[in-house]
């Protein structure tokens, strides 16, 4: 509509600026202030950009969502403060995918039946978002037998295309990892496509460098969104050796 402003546009195109030479904790050269006069809800979505753009501080200093201030708390690495942001929280899928990514960022053994239930949450309410967050997580979890990771992480292809979206870069950041393990040309060509839908000092753009090879790049998309390595340390997950002849998946290509 003419004449309407957007209260947040400033700060909106601060966030979104690559990750600079000179960081502060969250990856801004210079950390924008909130606009006056914001109502209670421009602020929540001011954290919510945050979030998104790799500035979890700032969306802790702005949010009083707690699902919104557990997932910056995770992305800090910080399972415990996150877990207690979730007391007293309704059980769904995305309180359920937010333990879940607690639980393996702390290496806690039930994390893949954790995932596993989110997952099984996310069908059942019709959440295609937790759904597909949820496939992801658990095909982390399932690295040592990345034909199984494969299978699952097909399943949230399938969700997007069901519902018209292009597939979540996480996701296939994952899938890129997964793929590499059988076949290394193939997970480099799903890393290209993670990395070009993916967000500056995101998971996914961590993630995606790494199996670029791309590991200076990486460090520093990290170091600027105060990501936790605990979100890149499936990676170094053994493979589980595979008889030949395993049938492919739909992700698998």
């Amino acid at each position: 509509m003419a004449g309407v402003t957007d209260p947040l546009r400033d700060l909106r195109a601060a966030l979104s600026l690559p990750t600079p030479d000179v960081l502060l904790p969250d990856g801004l050269a210079a950390a924008p202030a909130l606009p006056v006069g914001l109502s209670a809800a421009q602020v929540e979505e001011a954290a919510a950009l945050a979030l998104h753009w790799g500035a979890p501080g700032m969306a802790l200093a702005w949010s009083r969502d707690p699902l919104r201030r557990a997932a910056a708390h995770l992305r800090l690495g910080e399972s415990g403060p996150a877990l207690a942001e979730l007391t007293g929280e309704p059980a769904g899928a995305r309180v359920a995918l937010l333990r879940a990514r607690a639980a393996a960022l702390s290496g806690a053994q039930d994390a893949p039946a954790l995932a596993a239930h989110a997952r099984t949450l996310a069908r059942q309410e019709g959440d295609s978002a937790a759904l597909i967050a949820a496939a992801t997580l658990l095909a982390e979890e399932q690295q040592a037998e990345p034909y199984g990771a494969l299978r699952t992480l097909a399943e949230g292809l399938k969700v997007a295309e069901i519902a018209g979206q292009s597939a979540d870069a996480h996701l296939l950041a994952v899938l890129a990892h997964t793929q590499g393990r059988l076949n290394a040309r193939k997970g480099q060509a799903t890393a290209a496509k993670a990395l070009e839908r993916s967000v500056q000092r995101s998971p996914a753009r961590v993630l995606a460098l790494l199996a670029l090879r791309r590991t200076a790049e990486a460090d520093r998309e990290a170091a600027g969104g105060a990501l936790h390595p605990g979100w890149w340390a499936f990676t170094a997950s053994p493979t589980t050796p595979t008889p030949a002849g395993t049938a492919r998946t739909a992700a698998g290509g």
